[in-house]
């Protein structure tokens, strides 16, 4: 034990004082919390311990009288003291933590906000103020879920007796959630719940557009009814909100990752999806393709093959100059799902026309799926790159299928 006190020697040459580490973990604590027993320890690593079963102090092995954490701010303080001093060394300053909410506040601020009684300005404070909280951590929105908070925001949202600040201000909490299957059907199943998430797709603020997109996506994936599924994405002004939302000029992320959950989520509807392509979702795709994060550009090429699949899709992508090169492009790039998705949306495509074809092969595709091949992607993947290969045989330039004997695809998965 007294070797773990020692001074940790960090590889750029600085030694962490004991006192600075946590007894569990032997690292620098960043957030330092005392239990009990007196002790101090950094707060996931007690937590982890505690949430295992343990009931004793790791340091004294007395039992834990209770499980309260009170921050240790001085210890804190000095740790942050120590991080500046030694920044020449490469050590960065650790961030004041925030706290985890108050099982009691979060009640009383529930209770705040779903009291008719309260005036106006007081509810939408206390929303505001559990938006505040979720968002800081996971563990807070844990909390605040498990003091039934969807029922309760769903109520004030759609609530036409409360004012439009607190309606808005709800949905914005709201969105903040994942919702129960209950839940999605309380929304999709009722034609003027969905009405009024629709039309404030068109609202003057982005945050109250993207808070609806938020809501739609979750009730349309939320719920297992192809008829309610349907109900949703046959709305009129859905697609063109959601669109909207995605060519939103100006860089705010959180559009484009509701944007494209909601447009995904949307053209799932196999029925609806001639709708996505006639209010502008091509061109929207196309022209965000390299604007979106790794899980977001996932969707987004998911749902480019979802509507290459129909022919209005396949035609409209087919017209936009940069779609083959584009795929051709990142079909290695981003992740195996997008590499499968990728190549799925140009075999539709050089299935269905030439002159993608001849696109894919001068963009460089016979290499790229020469790679795939051969590379540790999914079955699936190499399935529809094997059939690309083939599709296009007739298309390479001789140079081309020369060096082609020098890749073996006997490996492939056969289809």
């Amino acid at each position: 034990m007294r070797r773990n006190l020692e001074p940790l020697e960090l590889d750029m040459g600085v030694q962490i004082p004991y006192y600075f580490r946590c007894p569990i973990s032997l690292e620098l604590m960043r957030d330092p919390v005392t239990v009990s027993t007196g002790q101090t320890y950094d707060r996931a690593s007690i937590e982890s311990w505690v949430a295992t079963g343990n009931t004793t102090c790791p340091v004294t092995r007395a039992p834990l009288s209770d499980f309260t954490l009170i921050p240790n701010h001085t210890l804190r303080r000095l740790i942050q003291d120590w991080c500046v001093a030694n920044r020449s060394f490469g050590i960065e300053r650790i961030p004041t933590p925030k706290q985890p909410a108050d099982p009691a506040l979060v009640r009383s601020l529930l209770n705040q906000a779903s009291s008719g009684s309260n005036n106006l300005n007081s509810r939408v404070s206390a929303l505001r103020r559990l938006r505040g909280l979720a968002r800081d951590s996971e563990k807070n929105r844990a909390l605040i879920l498990s003091n039934n908070v969807c029922e309760i925001l769903l109520s004030i949202a759609f609530s036409a007796s409360d004012s439009v600040d607190l309606n808005h201000e709800a949905l914005a909490v709201l969105a903040l959630f994942p919702l129960s299957e209950a839940q999605c059907v309380f929304v999709a199943s009722d034609s003027d719940r969905v009405t009024y998430l629709v039309s404030l797709l068109s609202h003057s603020s982005i945050d109250v557009r993207v808070n609806s997109a938020a809501v739609i996506e979750m009730a349309v994936a939320g719920t297992r009814s192809p008829e309610l599924r349907s109900q949703v994405s046959n709305a009129d002004g859905v697609y063109e909100g959601i669109i909207g939302i995605l060519n939103y000029p100006l860089a705010y992320p959180r559009a484009l990752k509701i944007g494209v959950k909601a447009l995904f989520a949307l053209c799932l509807v196999k029925q609806h999806r001639h709708r996505a392509v006639t209010t502008g979702a091509v061109e929207a795709l196309v022209d965000r393709l390299a604007d979106f994060e790794k899980c977001d550009a996932e969707r987004a090429l998911a749902t480019v093959e979802l509507l290459c699949r129909i022919p209005s899709g396949c035609a409209a992508f087919s017209g936009h100059a940069l779609t083959v090169p584009l795929l051709v492009k990142i079909i290695l790039k981003i992740s195996d799902r997008a590499t499968e998705y990728a190549a799925g949306a140009l075999l539709s495509l050089c299935s269905a026309s030439d002159q993608a074809q001849r696109e894919a092969v001068a963009a460089g595709v016979l290499t790229q799926l020469l790679l795939l091949v051969q590379s540790d992607c999914t079955d699936r993947a190499k399935r529809k790159a094997q059939m690309l290969l083939k599709l296009l045989r007739d298309s390479w330039p001789e140079d081309s299928i020369a060096n082609s004997d020098d890749f073996a695809c006997s490996d492939v998965v056969p289809f």
